[in-house]
């Protein structure tokens, strides 16, 4: 019984399947960069990949009693990677945090900044300061 479309050979889905661990393997690389970057700073990363209903954040770091929420893009270019970056998932990310900072004890009083951390092909990290104002 099927919808009358043509099956995919296992090699297409086999392809994709490694496309995606690929893809996945090089964000948690892009990410493991980028939070050795701003531990170097002397901003500690408190969370990794922290999820909640409203969606994902890639790093959170500590900066003294305020929070950096970090979006990490990877691409061939910095341009590229910042391109990545759409309307809808900034509002992800401002919902995923007022969500976060309800965990802490000072809640919507934290001080935050949103960063973009964008790595390149060569894994080179340039970092955007309170980001989502630029875009």
């Amino acid at each position: 019984m099927g919808l009358g479309l043509p099956a995919v050979p296992n090699e297409h889905i086999q392809k994709a399947r490694d496309t995606g661990a690929v893809s996945y393997q090089a964000g948690l690389s892009a990410e493991l960069c980028v939070a050795r970057d701003y531990e170097r700073r002397g901003y500690p990363i408190v969370q990794t990949r922290w999820r909640g209903q409203t969606g994902e954040i890639d790093l959170i770091a500590r900066d003294g009693d305020g929070l950096i929420f970090i979006e990490v893009k990877k691409s061939r270019t910095f341009a590229r990677a910042a391109e990545r970056l759409s309307k809808a998932q900034m509002r992800r990310i401002y919902a995923s945090a007022e969500e976060y900072l309800g965990t802490q004890p000072q809640g919507q009083l934290t001080d935050v900044r949103f960063d973009v951390a964008l790595v390149d092909g060569q894994g080179a990290v340039r970092l955007i300061e309170n980001a989502f104002g630029h875009f």
